[in-house]
């Protein structure tokens, strides 16, 4: 083969390793660090060390997957056709603690976040590797849960210095951080899904803590972001199958840290029916597919106990849905995504808003869901 032949060969996968492997060494001399930190900017650099490590460190956790075995298997409600290792999220929950390493600035909630975020994450690594029944699992994030409260990451809804205040705030702050945790990983069921959607999400984030002058909050958004497009080339390739998965460790860790991400900001000032919105829309795919899936199962009887909710396995999720209308698993991926991205836009024009336009948003995510809604039946009714 000649030379000319070599490059043409040359895949794109690999041209972007190659680039991410340039890019880290050459953010991690002192000279370019210090010229991001002082013109270009400390978001730019940790979104750029996040992704180049990922990028990095993503074929490395294929390798190691495939060795040990720590791989998923086709089979039951799963629709991918071959063994895919999994460890995806490895490379994720390093890249992107290495981002925000690498900014040097931390303050205490970010740390308590962070070590929550990875033992939730540990646990989902070990359910990849030897399966944990899921009520363990749940139990053990409610606890990591607590510790976020007991630590000041907690929703701030009602009075807090009064006992009711502060259990109430306590219960919506466990039912927010686990369903939305939960959620994540259920989503995390096509190629690309859980990582784009977090990537949108972790955006949206990002550009509410830049629009509020949170500089911690849109730095964690920033890194997880990073973290997400460097791991996206391998997991979401056009026309082939990922070549590795995220696992319950990747999208457990996207679903804890972006949801309690959420609870630490501060949203809106003095506006509180607009900080309940903002992040209700930023999440509303997450929050709309548990939803739907909780109904439905109770209502058709799949479901009669907590029990059989939380054992419960199916393929009536979002992603299940579309894909019985759409029959390409690529376009099913890319409508979430654009209607992910199109509800947070609408979360961030709230930013000066009055209290009834933020409630009108809302209504509109409501009636967009519902429209999704009338499809996945109409299209189901058809192919029937």
């Amino acid at each position: 083969m000649s030379p000319e032949e070599k490059v043409r060969t040359i895949s794109p996968l690999r041209v972007f390793w190659i680039l991410s492997f340039v890019l880290f060494f050459s953010l991690l001399i002192p000279l370019i660090r210090e010229l991001f930190f002082a013109r270009l900017g400390r978001w730019l650099y940790i979104l750029l060390f996040a992704l180049s490590t990922a990028a990095l460190l993503t074929p490395i956790m294929r390798t190691i997957a495939a060795t040990t075995g720590i791989v998923d298997a086709p089979g039951g409600r799963k629709i991918h056709g071959r063994v895919t290792p999994l460890l995806g999220g490895a490379a994720i929950i390093i890249s992107f603690i290495s981002g925000l390493l690498a900014n040097m600035i931390l303050d205490e909630r970010d740390v308590v976040l962070i070590a929550g975020g990875t033992v939730v994450a540990i646990v989902g690594l070990i359910d990849d590797w030897k399966s944990i029944p899921a009520r363990y699992k749940l139990i053990i994030q409610v606890l990591v849960v607590i510790f976020l409260i007991r630590s000041g990451i907690i929703l701030n809804l009602f009075p807090s210095h009064t006992a009711w205040g502060y259990g109430l705030n306590a219960l919506l702050s466990i039912v927010w951080i686990v369903g939305l945790t939960n959620a994540m990983n259920f989503i995390d069921g096509m190629d690309g899904l859980a990582a784009g959607v977090s990537a949108i999400i972790s955006l949206f984030l990002g550009l509410v803590a830049f629009q509020t002058d949170q500089p911690f909050m849109g730095w964690i958004a920033i890194a997880m972001l990073g973290s997400c497009l460097g791991f996206l080339p391998f997991n979401f390739r056009i026309h082939k199958q990922a070549a590795i998965f995220l696992g319950d460790a990747g999208s457990t860790f996207f679903g804890f840290v972006l949801s309690a991400l959420a609870i630490k900001a501060d949203w809106a000032d003095n506006n509180p029916i607009v900080s309940f919105a903002t992040p209700v829309l930023i999440f509303w795919v997450l929050i709309y597919d548990m939803a739907y899936i909780s109904v439905e199962r109770i209502v058709s009887g799949k479901v009669k106990s907590f029990q059989d909710w939380i054992d419960y396995v199916g393929t009536d999720h979002i992603h299940h849905r579309l894909f019985a209308i759409f029959g390409d698993r690529q376009k099913t991926v890319w409508f979430i995504y654009v209607l992910c991205a199109t509800l947070g836009i609408s979360a961030i024009i709230l930013r000066n808003a009055r209290p009834i336009d933020g409630i009108l948003t809302v209504l509109q995510a409501l009636l967009i869901t519902i429209i999704v809604s009338i499809l996945e039946y109409t299209g189901r009714n058809r192919r029937s």
